[in-house]
């Protein structure tokens, strides 16, 4: 598939965001500024961004825990992510969802949850949604391979077989749930699981490569827009911090040589290389771009700072279609 130069150094923009976000939030939970924890996408950036630039602006997608990193793969500003991270009431959903519950529908980001799969009913049904008002939507659905095994999502497949959804799901294998093994727990090949359900199956066998990944959920994401309903995507990738940070589990449960093959497949630095292989850009212009990204993360933390926290009156607000105060 032939991708403009622009196409190109925005892939390795939108994964410099993450992995800078990631990085910042990381320091801020350990030093309190972050209430709770966060699950950071570092080492994941090109699964992410591949498969969200694959679709369009006006598409749908659904994440799960490890989430900053797929709105900002849809193109939203840090800003409101960041001050959300921190409760403060200029956040994409006003403070209220922090980390685990981002948001942002200006983008087509329909949130995510700490629920393990909850989120994939939530992308079939704006399948459903899209089928039914016919304007040419497609859902992308984001889960780990710790959910690879939720009823959750084999009803929602075969909800979306049977009805010709226009819905991806794809599965981010890092191959660990929390310290879980994905061998240990996972019968067979995820994506085999698809025939299952009458759609196809793609395993992406190197979820470091962007382009590999955009190129299989692309051809996801037109058979979806002709109406040939979902496909199954796994991507095999890796996280490179912990299951979240400050999690202390008293055993590394990583064999070391593992974590060093993987932290070579820096997606970051792979693509870098190609970008300036193929004359996309000058190494002065790749530096100048993560140097860019790097002052973008900052002003997100300026934002942030500026932002007041919530007014506690609003405390019930947003938790009804109907305001508590208005029912009788």
């Amino acid at each position: 598939m032939s991708l403009s130069p622009e196409l190109l150094m925005e892939m390795q923009r939108r994964m410099l965001r993450i992995r800078r976000f990631d990085e910042r939030a990381s320091k801020m939970v350990k030093r309190g500024q972050i209430p709770g924890t966060v699950h950071t996408s570092i080492g994941q950036e090109a699964q992410v961004v591949g498969a969200c630039m694959a679709l369009g602006d006006a598409d749908y997608m659904s994440g799960n825990h490890r989430s900053h990193g797929h709105p900002i793969g849809k193109g939203s500003p840090l800003g409101p992510l960041m001050a959300e991270l921190v409760g403060k009431a200029d956040g994409v959903c006003g403070g209220k969802g922090g980390s685990l519950h981002l948001a942002d529908f200006e983008v087509g980001s329909l949130g995510e949850s700490g629920i393990v799969g909850s989120s994939i009913p939530i992308a079939t049904g704006a399948a459903l949604s899209s089928k039914v008002l016919g304007n040419g939507k497609v859902a992308l659905a984001f889960f780990g391979d710790g959910a690879a095994n939720q009823g959750c999502l084999y009803e929602a497949m075969n909800m979306a077989g049977v009805w010709d959804l226009p819905v991806i799901f794809l599965c981010e294998n890092n191959q660990y749930a929390l310290s879980t093994p994905a061998h240990t727990v996972t019968s067979g090949v995820i994506a085999e699981r698809a025939a299952g359900f009458g759609m196809p199956g793609v395993r992406v066998e190197d979820g470091q490569d962007v382009l590999a990944v955009y190129d299989a959920v692309s051809v996801a994401v037109e058979r979806a827009r002709r109406g040939e309903g979902p496909t199954l995507v796994e991507v095999v990738t890796y996280r490179f911090n912990e299951h979240s940070e400050g999690l202390r589990l008293g055993t590394d449960y990583r064999d070391a040589a593992e974590r060093a093959a993987w932290t070579e497949r820096d997606p970051i630095v792979l693509f870098r290389a190609v970008l300036a292989a193929r004359g996309i850009a000058t190494e002065d212009e790749l530096d100048a771009l993560e140097a860019d990204v790097l002052e973008e993360v900052e002003e997100s933390v300026r934002f942030t700072d500026a932002s007041p926290f919530p007014d506690p009156q609003v405390a019930f607000q947003d938790l009804y279609t109907d305001p508590i105060g208005a029912m009788s």
